[in-house]
């Protein structure tokens, strides 16, 4: 997990996270992230076209977004 946010942070490449929000709710998220601590992440959020703070402990999975990584390092070699 701290992989790809790093991984986000550091190349500016956008990533998917499924996020436990409010009252149980789980909503998934296209994010960059931008500042990252040990409990939370600021990141860029396409879905609410703002920055964003995600508590690191309800993020339950992330996932590199389909189709843009594979793109990325084809530029790249």
């Amino acid at each position: 997990m701290n992989k790809l946010f790093f991984l986000s942070l550091t190349e500016q490449l956008p990533i998917e996270i499924i996020y436990m929000a409010q009252h149980n709710q789980s909503t998934k998220r296209k994010i960059i992230v931008k500042k990252m601590n040990l409990d939370s992440i600021v990141a860029y959020c396409f879905l609410r076209k703002q920055f964003r703070t995600f508590r690191i402990e309800h993020i339950l999975a992330v996932f590199p977004v389909k189709g843009f990584y594979e793109r990325h390092s084809s530029h790249t070699n």
